[in-house]
């Protein structure tokens, strides 16, 4: 397959996105970009569409698919008739960088949901992806555009050599604003549970509905069935193999990095802790307590690290508050939950 690459990074081709959208609406996969990473994309409503992409990213098949739509009409077709909690939170977050598992209908193929009686729904903000959708006139089921268990695509050129003949077409919309999954939200028992973390965070909901809670897996693997990914199986994970250390205290910090560096080791850190380690591979992911620089730059910042070879990555964690909840839930899996605290 010859995959054609579309440059809407200064303009939005709209000729280019329309026979996209067509391709996708005839069974093609493809690959675009959303306000959070790059999806790669089918006809949600397309069985062997969606077959597809597990087969390009490598993906095990009982590893559930978000469902995107354009447009609120479409809804009635996907999924039950959400409840008035659910229809708060889509209220408030859609369109944006929340996914909703709702109660599904027949229409939507089991290898979308992985056989679940439920789907994720997300309405992209992304107008690259808003209008995708649009054009090919059929939700589009996409996971995050990476072979699995490597970190997500934030910009085109981190993933195009690892998708290059897999797709039909590429959709280079630049950078990502946000860097990470959206939140994956499910309503049990009339409160809304956050199974991954991401800019939506719990302060958020709670704002809207007054209450919210976590999963307890947040930051360890799952097993058995998941209603969404980046649950159960290494996620995120660069090549070299990592740890991640946090502490509060800065001078605890700057230790536990000098306590387990190795030959050829690389440091993922803050901004401020540079000038401590003036001899080593330093790659900085942000300034302190600056949380949306760091969700921004991480996914590509462990794909440059992972392109300098090193023989191991130490990373500089976060407190698991707000938006560093979706941050450490993908840092932990990023190095297979290779974690020092203190």
């Amino acid at each position: 397959m010859k995959t054609k690459i579309i440059d809407c990074t200064k303009t939005i081709d709209d000729e280019a996105l329309q026979q996209c959208g067509k391709q996708l609406r005839q069974g093609e996969i493809g690959i675009f970009p959303t306000e959070t990473v790059y999806g790669i994309g089918a006809n949600a409503l397309d069985e062997k569409a969606a077959t597809h992409i597990f087969e390009a990213k490598g993906r095990a098949n009982d590893n559930p698919l978000i469902v995107h739509v354009a447009d609120f009409d479409i809804l009635e077709q996907l999924v039950e008739p959400p409840s008035e909690m659910e229809q708060k939170l889509i209220d408030a977050f859609f369109p944006g960088p929340f996914t909703l598992i709702l109660k599904r209908k027949e229409t939507v193929p089991n290898v979308v949901t992985a056989g679940l009686d439920t789907v994720g729904i997300r309405m992209p903000e992304n107008e690259i992806a808003r209008k995708l959708i649009t054009y090919a006139n059929c939700p589009i089921c996409a996971p995050s555009a990476n072979i699995s268990s490597r970190p997500s695509g934030t910009k085109l050129e981190d993933i195009q050599e690892e998708f290059d003949g897999k797709v039909a077409f590429m959709i280079d919309g630049g950078m990502t604003t946000i860097g990470v999954e959206s939140t994956v939200c499910k309503v049990i028992d009339g409160i809304p549970t956050i199974l991954r973390p991401g800019k939506i965070t719990p302060q958020d909901i709670e704002e809207v509905v007054g209450i919210c809670k976590l999963d307890s897996h947040l930051f360890q693997s799952a097993t058995g069935k998941v209603e969404s990914p980046g649950m159960k199986y290494k996620h995120y994970a660069p090549n070299a193999e990592a740890l991640m250390v946090y502490s509060d205290v800065e001078d605890t910090m700057i230790q536990l990095i000098k306590e387990n560096l190795r030959p050829n080791t690389a440091i993922i850190g803050f901004q401020e802790h540079q000038k401590y380690f003036p001899n080593q591979k330093f790659y900085v992911h942000g300034h302190i307590h600056q949380l949306e620089e760091i969700m921004h730059n991480i996914f590509t910042l462990l794909r440059q690290v992972d392109r300098e070879k090193p023989d191991f990555i130490i990373i500089e964690g976060v407190k698991k508050e707000g938006l560093g909840i979706a941050i450490m839930n993908r840092l932990i899996r990023s190095v297979s939950y290779r974690y020092i605290e203190k």
